[in-house]
């Protein structure tokens, strides 16, 4: 079976505090940290986009696993905010990391679950023996309309997990995966519209929790396991309160999910969010341990994996820039109006 030989993240060092924005739009800064269960998010700088971050967590990964980068022949670069709406960013995180074409490259967009299609994907690939090693990557940075609730939790972030067959070179080995899907019309962007628009009532249920919880049936389903078997689950991260919630629906403890709950201190990075969490509990997980996933993303589908630790993840974590590491390294906390300018709300005529 396919599995992770390697991975990287990149979140950027901007944050803003949801006191900051709360105060531009007469809001109660305590109500919106105890309803979406965030204290601050991530925002990127004013030349960082999809592409860049994507960039940075793919050249992590390819020095945490330790190959030979012109190995890889597929790279999929899943997100909402691709730069380019013709023009892939695949191809440039590719010339970024390889000094050969002989690849092939394309851009998923399935709202915050493209990064774990495209694992999905590459792991596909890789069990047939068309290629030899595939990277996947989730990389956003993510709209919220000013002073909508996304607003709050909309940020910027992306993780690069590059799958292979060889085992000896495996860290995790991805046991099982499975996906859960249907026409959910919870979130969308129109072509060509500055932010994204959601259907209230639909964000929750019959969106969210339905498809996570059907994925995570399914996979149990499928190996027997039960939610005590894993010692970690990683479940998408809309917001700092929904993975609490589904996860004691399906009979996980908050011990299993904490470490790979980072939306609460760098807000909801849309296609990098599921990336970043597992990455942060791969960083202390130990061998043989179980790790559960399961994304999320608008429209609406899920994908869960069961996932198990091998040995050489010790070997491996000498080349290891750990995810806490990059968010709690060199923070810089900018105001609102500096907000704005990153995020190309301010503009010189």
């Amino acid at each position: 079976m396919a599995g992770i030989v390697g991975y990287g993240v990149h979140v950027p060092r901007y944050r803003i505090k949801v006191e900051e924005i709360a105060k531009v739009w007469n809001d109660d800064p305590e109500s919106i940290k105890k309803g979406l269960n965030i204290i601050e998010k991530s925002v990127p700088a004013i030349d960082e986009d999809a592409a860049t971050i994507a960039v940075e967590a793919a050249r992590r990964a390819v020095t945490h696993s330790g190959i030979n980068a012109n190995d890889i022949g597929a790279l999929y670069v899943g997100s909402e905010s691709h730069p380019y709406a013709v023009k892939p960013t695949a191809t440039i995180v590719s010339q970024a990391i390889l000094t050969g074409n002989k690849l092939t490259a394309a851009d998923l967009e399935f709202a915050c679950k493209a990064g774990t299609a495209g694992i999905q994907m590459c792991a596909g690939l890789v069990d047939s023996k068309m290629i030899k090693y595939g990277m996947a990557i989730g990389s956003d940075t993510s709209q919220g309309r000013p002073s909508d609730a996304l607003e709050y939790t909309a940020s910027a972030g992306g993780g690069a997990f590059i799958i292979g067959s060889d085992k000896s070179e495996q860290i995790a080995e991805i046991l099982k995966t499975t996906s859960y899907t249907s026409d959910t019309p919870d979130f969308w962007r129109r072509e060509g519209a500055a932010f994204p628009s959601h259907g209230g009532r639909f964000t929750g249920e019959p969106a969210y929790f339905k498809h996570i919880t059907n994925a995570t049936k399914q996979l149990f389903e499928m190996t027997g396991f039960k939610a005590s078997d894993f010692n970690y689950a990683v479940f998408h991260q809309p917001n700092g309160k929904f993975p609490i919630v589904v996860s004691k629906a399906l009979g996980f403890e908050e011990k299993q999910i904490k470490d790979g709950l980072l939306t609460p201190v760098i807000g909801n990075t849309y296609s990098g969010a599921s990336m970043l969490g597992l990455a942060a509990v791969l960083d202390i997980a130990k061998p043989n341990e179980k790790i559960l996933l399961t994304s999320f993303g608008s429209g609406a589908g899920s994908d869960s994996f069961a996932i198990e630790v091998k040995d050489k993840i010790d070997e491996k974590r000498s080349r290891l820039t750990k995810v806490n590491d990059i968010i709690n390294t060199r923070k810089i906390y900018i105001d609102y109006s500096n907000y704005l300018k990153n995020r190309g709300g301010i503009k010189k005529m």
